[in-house]
């Protein structure tokens, strides 16, 4: 009897629609329904609805972010198609039109360097040359509890360099991590296990912000300054605005969590166990020795895009990637890395990337603007004062998304048209810039990136630890944005 019951229980379960899906139709409906402005196109009505329907969805999470994804592409198919064109009115844009609106996100160049970046993160696994790189970093750091996050943090910067993608550096660390951890014979629920898995969490995320390549919403983020300001910001430009605040947020990170989580002092062979680990590598294979050098080449004309040469990160890369699949040359084949690229990244990249340009294609991007313009003021206040509320809306709309890439996608294309509309001769390209690192303060909960989740999956934390640390350095670090930008970002002429 009580088998027969829960039968159908379960079959409900599996059959009942999400709440945020039957929200987001809801909104999707009722913003369709709204009288369009005179100002703004119908297409750009349409647009704006299919937005709202995308922020609840992903909000909520009431489906996959893949799933979303296609369901995005539907709608603009359909409701784009059937709307009025821009330039003349008596004509629609007819379906054909609209799903190649929905879908030029993929053939962006952004998205083939997303593409490019996870390639060389999964080459880094295949190889197993991140896993060195952590373990001969943490060898020559020490063990005592400051020495070890020291070396979280070391570790944490190199990988930043190497991987572009800060799942992929997560994943490859976490386990390591855990190594040592149970090499110390403490609980996994010590205050230095805890501290140490924080650390690894909030330090992807803080790397994000110093290095371009670190993470997917950077490209994302340099991909709209290009098609809205006609301009974008170098690696080199990048990282010497972004790393001094990731180095000192790196400090106060390390001080935070050792105040709030004070470790024990019974560690005695955490080193011993590296360095044993890494002698269990045995020597460097002939395939780390390529990968190395491809890495190496790969940084240096990220470094100097600009300076000495004008080749784009994204062909640079691909270069790299040429080298890594030829036969006899290379170090992997298709077949070996195609299982370890997450596709959907991908795919969300893309319809990120096309719900953006829509926006812009529709105007309503530009209408949107201007009302936040209109109704905020926005326009009677200085950059810095513009810079201070931009990235404070950022970084505290971020706590609602599990998805820094969601978030630029529905967010900066309105933001980066905001700063385009309002008056006066400031860097909007540096205001830019720095609403693509507030995107990355996913500090405060789990859920809001996906090393948090990684991180939190060893059960070394909780998520009030977690989040306790994370208030914290979410509001230094919003303060050292603050206190940069009146100083140093000022002085390099992006405020």
């Amino acid at each position: 009897m009580t088998v027969s019951s829960a039968v159908p229980s379960a079959q409900k379960q599996k059959t009942t629609i999400p709440v945020g899906l039957i929200l987001g139709v809801l909104t999707l409906v009722v913003a369709l329904l709204l009288p369009t402005p005179a100002d703004l196109p119908i297409a750009g009505h349409r647009m704006l609805a299919i937005l709202a329907f995308a922020v609840v969805v992903w909000l909520t999470e009431a489906v996959s972010y893949e799933a979303s994804a296609i369901i995005i592409t539907t709608l603009m198919a359909f409701l784009l198609g059937t709307a009025p064109t821009i330039k003349n009115p008596d004509v629609l844009y007819g379906t054909s039109a609209a799903i190649g609106m929905a879908l030029s996100g993929f053939s962006n160049s952004a998205l083939a360097l997303v593409w490019a970046a996870l390639f060389l993160a999964a080459a880094m696994t295949f190889t197993g040359l991140d896993k060195r790189i952590a373990l001969l970093t943490l060898s020559k750091i020490g063990t005592s509890p400051i020495r070890i996050m020291i070396g979280c943090i070391a570790v944490t910067i190199l990988l930043s360099l190497a991987v572009p993608s800060s799942t992929a550096r997560s994943a490859a660390v976490v386990p390591i991590m855990m190594g040592v951890i149970n090499s110390f014979g403490i609980d996994k629920k010590s205050n230095l296990a805890a501290g140490i898995m924080i650390i690894v969490a909030q330090a992807t995320g803080i790397w994000n912000i110093g290095i371009k390549t670190a993470a997917a919403q950077n490209i994302l983020t340099s991909s709209f300054m290009t098609k809205l300001l006609g301009e974008s910001v170098s690696w080199s430009d990048w990282f010497l605005a972004g790393a001094p605040w990731s180095l000192l947020m790196s400090v106060i990170l390390i001080i935070t969590v050792l105040k709030l989580l004070p470790p024990e002092n019974n560690i005695n062979t955490g080193k011993e166990s590296v360095i044993k680990s890494l002698n269990d590598l045995g020597p460097m294979s002939t395939a780390q020795k390529k990968l190395m050098i491809i890495s190496l080449f790969l940084l240096f004309f990220w470094a100097t895009e600009g300076s000495l040469h004008n080749f784009d990160t994204t062909s640079t890369t691909f270069l790299g990637l040429v080298v890594l699949i030829l036969p006899k040359i290379g170090v992997m084949s298709w077949k070996d890395v195609q299982s370890r690229i997450p596709w959907g990244t991908v795919i969300v990249f893309g319809i990120g990337v096309s719900i953006g340009t829509a926006l812009l294609t529709t105007e309503a991007g530009q209408w949107l603007g201007r009302q936040v313009v209109a109704y905020t003021g926005l326009d009677k206040v200085a950059p810095f004062n513009v810079f201070a509320i931009v990235t404070a809306f950022l970084i505290i709309i971020h706590i609602g998304f599990a998805s820094a890439t969601a978030l630029v996608s529905s967010m900066l294309p309105i933001l980066i048209s905001v700063l385009a509309s309002m008056p006066g001769d400031f860097s909007r390209l540096g205001i830019t810039m720095f609403m693509g690192f507030a995107v990355s303060f996913g500090f405060i909960l789990p859920i809001n990136s996906p090393q948090n989740m990684v991180c939190i999956s060893t059960d070394t934390f909780n998520a009030k630890q977690f989040a306790k640390i994370g208030i914290i350095i979410t509001i230094a670090g919003y303060l050292l944005m603050i206190l940069f930008g009146m100083t140093y970002w000022h002085w390099l002429g992006w405020l």
